[in-house]
């Protein structure tokens, strides 16, 4: 009787956790569309843009050598700090690919001067 007891009970606890719902898929939360790329903001924390997941969203602010303003580039990045003088060379100006990002570290998704 005592062997039946044991085997129910570990068939039961094989259905329940066997039977658990999988994880939710991320949904998106937001819509974000900027000149540069239309990218999602998703349930789980994460964005994404051109099909690829990135786990930051960095809004990274200075000066460039003799400007006038401040410049903010926004990346979606897998690296969690980049630094100004890295994401205005990444940007589109400079003219050294090692300057530039792989799609899978961060991608360029806005860019805006002010006062």
């Amino acid at each position: 009787m005592k062997k039946a007891m044991i085997w129910l009970l570990c068939f039961t606890m094989l259905l329940i956790v066997g039977c658990s719902p999988k994880p939710a898929e991320p949904y998106i939360v937001s819509t974000i569309e900027s000149p540069f790329a239309t990218y999602y903001e998703m349930s789980d924390g994460t964005w994404q843009a051109e099909g690829i997941t990135y786990q930051y969203r960095l809004e990274i602010t200075g000066r460039m050598h003799n400007a006038a303003v401040d410049s903010t580039f926004v990346y979606l990045s897998n690296l969690e700090n980049i630094s100004f003088d890295r994401a205005w060379k990444a940007a589109g100006l400079s003219s050294r690919l090692s300057d530039y990002f792989a799609p899978e570290e961060a991608i360029l998704v806005d860019w805006q001067t002010g006062n």
